[in-house]
């Protein structure tokens, strides 16, 4: 057995299991996610990135350089200082640990704010962004919990659209601590 399988086999110990006690409280913190997807700053943020109209193929440029390094790039530096990542961050302090990261993304799926690094710049391709941004329709998406490596802790993920009145402009992911429910 590998070390790193050991260390997962010790923390998944410590996780409390998928109960209903569980998803009541994820229940519980629903209107104050939804409160962080229609906030001013958010919508702002994602309305300012939409109308820059940046091509998909630009995107993905930015995804790869994005995955290929841990550095801090200026790109990165942007998206975790920027008014957006800002109010993000004062919703995370609010809630307090339950909020392993929170970000927002446009409507391509592409990063406009985030408390913490993501594996990755572009999340089009993933359920979190497709479903919760559903085709300008706007859905929510709670995820199976899981072991999620940007914020090195089990988590449920919640996805909710990101609105400018009734209109769906992007999407917004929150993962709550599963060991802090």
């Amino acid at each position: 057995m590998s070390m790193w399988t050991l260390v997962s086999l010790l923390l998944l110990a410590n996780v409390p299991p998928d109960g209903a006690a569980q998803m009541k409280k994820v229940d519980g913190l629903m209107p104050e996610l939804r409160r962080m997807a229609t906030d001013p700053s958010v919508v702002r943020e994602v309305k300012k990135q939409n109308a820059r109209r940046v091509s998909l193929e630009s995107i993905r440029q930015w995804d790869e350089e994005w995955r290929a390094t841990p550095a801090l790039t200026p790109l990165k530096r942007q998206l975790l200082g920027n008014p957006c990542a800002r109010t993000l961050g004062g919703y995370r302090e609010r809630l307090g640990r339950v909020v392993a990261e929170a970000f927002v993304m446009d409507n391509q799926g592409a990063l406009v704010g985030a408390t913490r690094r993501t594996s990755d710049y572009w999340q089009g391709d993933e359920p979190k962004w497709r479903q919760s941004f559903n085709g300008g329709r706007g859905g929510e998406l709670r995820e199976k919990p899981f072991f999620d490596d940007s914020s090195q802790s089990y988590v449920v993920q919640v996805s909710l659209p990101v609105k400018d009145g009734a209109r769906v402009i992007g999407a917004l992911t929150v993962s709550l601590s599963l060991l802090e429910l």
